[in-house]
């Protein structure tokens, strides 16, 4: 198969599905798990949603007496807190209607790299621009090596034709890219 101008190099994989805010969702949550960045930013939501109730909480039984807790601090470690559990569900659903329109995506992976092709636009993703992967039950999220790892690619494992394609997907990606 052609690759932009390059021949598609030892084994091939093809993946065809629908990206859906699931996809999205699934591919964030990896990111937070697996990259350093990703696992400092749910910490800092988790600490200062605590840290927020502790203050609260101290505010509370001060030195006149117990006072009422302030709504404003419960309500700020609420958001935090929701936010780091809730996350990437809500960044996900932001991305919906765009995904709409994408429509069906062929992702061809080989040697050389990934091809996705969509009715209006095709992408090429050599393996140095996302050095690194994760494995989720869904999907296999490859990342760029930049400190937020905010470059991503997912390629969700429902999209194999064969269930095989799974494990050739894994063999390729396990060859070119760094297992996180």
């Amino acid at each position: 198969m052609d690759m932009g101008g390059e021949q598609a190099v030892g084994e091939v994989v093809r993946l065809v599905y629908r990206v859906t805010p699931d996809d999205i969702a699934d591919a964030l949550r990896a990111r937070d798990r697996k990259t350093p960045a990703g696992r400092r930013r749910q910490r800092g939501y988790v600490g200062c949603a605590a840290g927020l109730l502790l203050l609260a909480v101290l505010t509370a039984l001060g030195r006149e007496g117990v006072r009422p807790i302030s709504f404003g601090l419960v309500a700020g470690a609420a958001t935090l807190g929701a936010f780091a559990l809730y996350g990437p569900r809500l960044q996900a659903r932001a991305f919906g209607g765009m995904l709409e329109k994408v429509g069906e995506v062929l992702t061809v992976v080989d040697d050389s790299g990934v091809l996705a092709t969509t009715a209006d636009t095709q992408t090429r993703i050599g393996w140095s621009a996302q050095p690194a992967y994760a494995e989720t039950d869904r999907a296999f999220v490859m990342l760029s090596a930049d400190k937020q790892a905010v470059g991503m690619t997912c390629l969700p494992k429902r999209g194999a034709q064969d269930p095989a394609d799974i494990d050739r997907l894994r063999a390729v990606l396990d060859r070119n890219l760094k297992r996180l």
